[in-house]
C-alpha cells in the first residue's frame, strides 16, 4: 500500500495517479495535522499500526514553499512532520519518501531551503536499515494546476492577465523545469527500485529564466510587457551549475522545458 500525505497538492495528486486506486491511501489532513508536534509519536504509530503493513510506502508530499512564511511554520511542516513520521515508523518496516529542493546546496539563506536542508541531513543520518528513508530533491514543477502566485510562472501569469509590465532581473539564473507528471513517473520508478538516501531528480537540461520569460511573453504577443534588467541581480543564485542526470533516471522521458511550459501557460490563461 502507498500512503500519501499532501494528496491535494500538485505532486501528491500526480503520484497518486501512478497507482491503481486500491493501492493508494490518501491520508486526510485532519488525521496528520498535529503530527508535527513533539508528542505525536503515539498517534503516528497507532495510525500506521492499524492501516499499514511492512513494505508499505509513505510519500510525504505536504509542504510549504513560500519563503515569506514564518520560519517556524516552514520548519514545522517541512522538517518536523517528516522527521516525526520517519522516527515513528522506523521499526515497522515502512519506507518513507520525502521531498526537498535542488536548491539545498545553493540558496542556503532561503528559509524554505533551510527547512529542506535540515530534512535531507536527517534522512542521511537515519539511513542504514533495510527500510531507510529517501529524500528526493526536485526542481521547479509545473502542470496540472495553476502556478502558485508567488512563483516565477505565477507572477508572469498575473502580469499577462492584467496586461501590466513584468519586471525581473537580467534572467541569468538557471532552472530546471519539470512537468509534474514526468516527475511522478520518475519517482515511482525510483521507489520501485528501492532508492534510498539523497536522490537528485534532475534531467540536466536547465533553461535561463530570461529565455523562459522571453518565450512566454512572445507566445502571447506581449513582449512589450517584459522588463528584463529592471530588478537587481541576486547575490546568491545558480548562474552556471548544471545538475547531472543520475543513472537511476535512465529511460525516463522529460518534456522540453520551454516548449512545454509555454503550452502549459497558454492552457492556464485560456482556461
Amino acid at each position: 500500500m502507498n500512503f500519501i500525505i499532501g494528496s491535494r497538492g500538485r505532486l501528491g495528486q500526480a503520484i497518486a495517479e501512478q497507482y491503481p486506486a486500491n493501492e493508494v491511501t490518501c491520508i486526510d489532513r485532519a488525521v496528520y495535522e498535529r503530527w508535527a508536534e513533539p508528542d505525536s509519536a503515539a498517534a503516528i504509530t497507532a495510525y500506521f499500526s492499524e492501516y499499514a503493513h511492512a513494505g508499505a510506502v509513505v510519500y510525504i508530499c505536504s509542504g510549504l514553499l513560500d519563503p515569506r512564511l514564518p520560519a517556524q511554520q516552514l520548519h514545522d511542516v517541512n522538517f518536523r512532520l517528516p522527521q516525526n513520521i520517519i522516527t515513528a515508523v522506523a521499526s515497522a518496516g515502512i519506507r518513507v519518501v520525502t521531498f526537498g529542493t535542488a536548491m539545498e546546496r545553493t540558496l542556503t539563506s532561503n528559509p524554505y531551503v533551510q527547512s529542506k536542508l535540515l530534512l535531507s541531513q536527517f534522512v542521511e543520518s537515519a539511513g542504514g536499515s533495510d527500510f531507510s528513508p529517501a529524500h528526493i530533491r526536485i526542481h521547479t514543477l509545473y502542470g496540472s494546476a495553476e502556478p502558485s502566485p508567488f512563483m516565477f510562472l505565477g507572477q508572469i501569469m498575473s502580469a499577462l492577465r492584467a496586461g501590466i509590465p513584468f519586471e525581473m532581473t537580467q534572467g541569468r539564473q538557471l532552472r530546471e523545469y519539470h512537468h509534474v507528471l514526468d516527475d511522478a513517473v520518475a519517482i515511482k520508478s525510483l521507489v520501485g527500485n528501492h532508492a534510498e538516501g539523497i536522490i537528485e531528480l534532475s534531467h540536466g537540461m536547465p533553461v535561463s529564466l530570461g529565455d523562459l520569460a522571453k518565450a512566454i511573453f512572445k507566445a502571447f504577443d506581449k513582449t512589450h510587457l517584459l522588463r528584463l534588467g529592471a530588478l537587481p541581480e541576486p547575490t546568491q543564485e545558480n548562474f552556471g551549475h548544471v545538475f547531472e542526470r543520475p543513472e537511476a533516471l535512465d529511460g525516463i522521458a522529460f518534456r522540453d522545458s520551454i516548449e512545454s511550459v509555454v503550452d502549459y501557460m497558454k492552457k492556464q490563461i485560456t482556461a
